[in-house]
């Protein structure tokens, strides 16, 4: 691998921003310095072909999904600063790269050398780290390619391997809505936990058309319950406009705009009809998950795409009512992975163990509150429960912050990085 990566100017002047706009707030201020100085210097390695790999942390692969996340803070700075732009577009070309390569599996080694699970019962091949169907890990690179266009101006990246990858992941999305009898996808671990592995021989769970499409993971990497995941649904619909908006204004191709416009309606008129239930406190609510024959999951999961994170994907604005009653029910104990503890409150994921909160659900909680107190409180509880080590962690405990998991998680740094951007009124460019 490449030496360490030289601090660019443009990151030491977003510093001293932060910096002089929080003089009160000296160490939140050196937090972010050191947790983009962090991923910038130690998770992001240039390839001799220009593309960029970047480890999500201490696993050395690199997620589909964590790697737009790791780099998104970094679309700021990018807008001035053009090697920094050209490492997120080398990081997109080299996650179509993947794509191509495979558009099923979410994570993948720097090169072909069989790390990760090859012994998942899958159709697994040495560039695989591992093979879980996500749909978010098709999603994230569709969004990143927007915003580096809406950040920097920047089109190079909406290239002949943009426009087959985002074909492919329409026709993979479009088969996924028939997954009973359209799909071949299976999955199973034999030496993991449950949420490890897929029911019903890899298949998952049984699923009936609604227009939505099929999922056999989560963000988390845990199996869905049900195989409709709604806010990655959700998450879809936004992205697939982003497409007919490329597809329109810059590769002038009407064929694509249009999929992807017809296919968006699709899924959106699949979760207006299945993914919204009726509560007897809460009212009208978005599920997590439903099954399209009845079966719903009212829950919420920490990691992003969340329903919390709705108005954070552009899905839906912070006062829309559904998700206002929503975000009730999520933040409460109504939904069974909410945990209040001595140390904080938040949400957690059933991926650690009970009453572990994750710092990336506190930083989403902020981010789409729209109130400046929520916003300066969940900060001041992001700086009180790093267990003096400067960093977020994946889950620490509700009681004891000094109990954690995953010492290195640079998504998490990141949406610290975001949320605290956005206190001082610094944010990526979203249209």
């Amino acid at each position: 691998m490449k030496a360490t990566i030289e601090t660019p100017d443009s990151l030491k002047k977003l510093a001293d921003r932060v910096r002089n706009t929080l003089p009160d707030h000296p160490r939140l201020a050196d937090m972010f310095e050191q947790c983009m100085l962090n991923t910038w210097n130690t998770k992001i390695k240039r390839n001799p072909d220009g593309t960029t790999f970047v480890i999500t942390g201490d696993i050395p692969a690199m997620w589909l999904r964590d790697s737009t996340a790791q780099v998104r803070p970094f679309l700021i700075p990018a807008s001035e600063d053009e090697e920094m732009a050209g490492m997120i577009e080398g990081l997109i070309a080299q996650q179509f790269a993947y794509i191509a390569l495979d558009p099923y599996a979410n994570a993948f080694n720097r090169e072909a050398d069989g790390r990760g699970h090859q012994e998942d019962k899958t159709m697994m091949n040495p560039w695989i780290w591992e093979r879980k169907y996500e749909i978010d890990s098709l999603c994230y690179p569709i969004q990143l390619s927007y915003l580096l266009w809406k950040n920097t101006g920047r089109v190079t990246q909406f290239n002949s391997a943009f426009e087959a990858g985002v074909w492919q992941i329409i026709k993979l999305w479009i088969r996924e809505q028939n997954h009973e009898s359209g799909s071949d996808y299976v999955f199973e671990r034999m030496n993991g936990v449950p949420t490890d592995t897929l029911v019903r021989s890899g298949k998952g769970a049984v699923t009936a058309y609604t227009g939505m499409t099929w999922s056999g993971f989560r963000p988390s990497d845990d199996a869905c319950e049900y195989g409709y995941l709604v806010p990655a649904n959700m998450f879809a619909v936004v992205v697939l406009r982003y497409v007919s908006e490329i597809a329109g204004e810059v590769l002038h191709n009407p064929e694509l705009a249009q999929a992807a416009e017809d296919l968006a309606e699709q899924i959106d008129g699949g979760i207006r009809q299945h993914g919204i239930v009726q509560h007897p406190e809460y009212g009208p609510v978005y599920a997590y998950e439903t099954d399209g024959l009845g079966g719903v999951n009212l829950m919420d999961d920490a990691n992003v795409p969340s329903l919390l994170s709705i108005p954070y994907l552009g899905y839906a604005p912070a006062d829309d009512p559904v998700y206002l009653n929503t975000r009730k029910l999520i933040l409460s104990r109504t939904n069974p992975y909410f945990y209040e503890g001595k140390a904080a409150t938040g949400i957690g994921s059933p991926h650690t163990p009970p009453h572990y909160i994750w710092p990336i659900a506190l930083a989403v909680q902020g981010m789409t509150s729209g109130k400046r107190e929520e916003q300066e409180a969940l900060l001041g509880l992001l700086e009180q429960t790093d267990a003096g080590t400067g960093f977020m962690h994946e889950a620490f405990h509700a009681d004891d912050p000094q109990r954690y998991t995953r010492p290195w998680f640079s998504w998490a740094n990141m949406m610290f990085c975001e949320l605290l951007l956005m206190r001082c009124g610094i944010e990526v460019k979203r249209s």
